[in-house]
């Protein structure tokens, strides 16, 4: 699938500019196609057979691209690495993959099991030097048959539950996507930022649509906010889209007022729920309407979505509505439906899920259950149709008896008008069994809140027992890989207060 694209996209826009490096590095449509060509006679070369998998430890950068669409040309399979992972990560991803091959470079080499077959290679700012060691003109790839069921690509989990898993994706999903983020029609053009590492499961399965669209990528080593608006005023970019964190930090740039924005028609945050606040912010900074898209990575980047002319309550507290396509129910603990209103875990039934997990057929049965995906998100759906996040089926935590879920108290203490952002975080206690920390990030530096302005801000929208018993003030929530925040840490913290 991929490769037909790429093929009928060098037809289509020849000369165009596909991908636009930070180091200068442009290539066109046409020279996409016959590089990504050479660099399928080298894999060839090296032993790779339709089926092998090629692991790429590599920066988010042109090379990557290049290597995962030449795999597809032979039937590579192609895994990714954050190039944020630290050795042992890497190592874990590395036996969790049992590649036939792994791609890297010195810097993101550590980790890698010395018994794996490894090709090092330099990224580089001379065009002409472009993979020049793994480019070979003398095999020439083969045009596979036609195969809905052949695997692409690997894309790995955050791993914020434990060891990372691989969600495989074939040619069925990734045309589901391209056709569910496109409505199968072939563009003229435009600008994108990715705003993922191309390991990520937003840039490995939305690559084909993205191309299907003539679009031209805009490649940074590493996401920047200055970068990334200075893109957006010089080519006119018409939606800014990354994860909440990332809508922030582009607010928080020095002289943002001074950016000729008016091309933005839309803010679109990937991942999960904005904070009301920040929403609130980058609608009137952007001046455009604020989309939340709720998605993971098994479920291929897609789910459910806020309307761009939604209401107050639907795009402040709310992850919208299944997007065509897509089904979505919440179940108890007894695997019924729930009645409207309460809260259980979140299935979606979506084309662009993944096929299963790579070489994970018991974590498979688990979590694809007759066509369903187990999010292990806790929401509840209302009258109006829209659900709401409650927070992760382990992040749920039980105060004296009665069940506290995060993100429904976060989405009603976040409204406060002194509050940036703020997660709530179970913390020990000797009679509760256990009670809430509300980490706050202030909207104003130095800005002086309490635990009673909490409490007496939330006393009538929240039961009591909600409410959290301490509150920490922060500059700054910590990150993790993909801007998440890192609740695993704040969860130490408060352990090692207990201590």
């Amino acid at each position: 699938m991929l490769p037909e694209i790429v093929r009928a996209a060098a037809s289509n826009f020849n000369d165009k500019t596909a991908i636009e490096c930070e180091n200068n590095i442009s290539l066109s449509y046409k020279d996409l196609d016959r590089i990504s060509d050479e660099v399928s006679g080298a894999l060839l070369k090296r032993g790779l057979i339709e089926g092998s998998i090629v692991l790429l430890s590599l920066p988010t950068s042109i090379e990557y691209l290049i290597i995962y669409i030449a795999a597809s040309k032979i039937g590579v399979v192609t895994a990714g690495v954050n190039p944020r992972l630290k050795a042992l990560e890497r190592r874990a991803i590395c036996e969790i993959t049992e590649p036939d091959l792994v791609i890297t470079t010195l810097d993101l080499s550590d980790g890698i099991p010395t018994d794996i077959s490894v090709e090092i290679i330099e990224i580089t700012e001379n065009r002409e030097r472009l993979l020049i060691d793994l480019r070979s003109d003398s095999f020439q790839p083969r045009k596979l048959e036609e195969n809905p069921d052949r695997a692409v690509c690997v894309c790995f989990t955050s791993g914020s539950t434990g060891i990372p898993k691989g969600a495989l994706f074939t040619n069925k999903e990734l045309f589901a996507i391209q056709k569910m983020d496109t409505e199968g029609v072939w563009g003229t053009g435009g600008h994108l930022v990715p705003s993922t590492a191309f390991a990520h499961v937003g840039s490995m399965t939305k690559l084909p649509w993205q191309l299907s669209k003539g679009l031209t990528l805009h490649v940074l080593d590493r996401w920047k906010a200055e970068k990334v608006l200075e893109l957006v005023e010089k080519h006119r970019i018409s939606a800014i889209a990354g994860v909440s964190a990332q809508i922030a930090l582009l607010l928080k740039v020095d002289n943002l007022e001074n950016y000729d924005l008016n091309c933005v028609k839309a803010v679109v945050a990937g991942g999960g729920p904005s904070p009301p606040a920040l929403v609130v912010r980058a609608k009137n900074s952007f001046n455009a309407p604020y989309s939340i898209r709720y998605s993971s990575t098994e479920s291929g980047g897609i789910g459910l979505a806020t309307s761009l002319e939604a209401s107050l309550e639907e795009s402040l507290y709310t992850i919208g509505k299944p997007r065509l396509g897509v089904q979505a129910k919440i179940l108890g603990e007894d695997g019924d439906l729930v009645n409207t209103g309460e809260i259980g875990e979140l299935f979606l039934k979506t084309p662009s899920s993944m096929n299963s997990y790579w070489r994970d057929p018991e974590n498979t049965k688990k979590f694809l259950v007759d066509g369903w995906l187990k999010t292990e998100d806790l929401a509840r759906v209302g009258e109006d149709g829209l659900f709401r996040l409650a927070g992760r089926t382990n992040e749920m935590f039980i105060r004296g008896g009665y069940n506290v879920y995060p993100q429904e108290v976060e989405s009603v203490l976040s409204t406060h008008p002194k509050i940036e952002q703020m997660v709530l975080i179970p913390k020990t206690h000797p009679v509760l069994g256990q009670v809430g920390v509300a980490f706050v990030v202030p909207s104003q530096s130095g800005e002086n809140l309490t635990l009673e302005d909490l409490v007496e801000f939330g006393k009538d929208k929240l039961a009591n027992y909600k409410l959290p018993e301490e509150v920490s003030i922060v500059d700054e929530l910590p990150l993790k890989n993909g801007f998440k925040i890192d609740r695993s840490f704040l969860k130490n913290l408060t352990q090692q207060e207990n201590n």
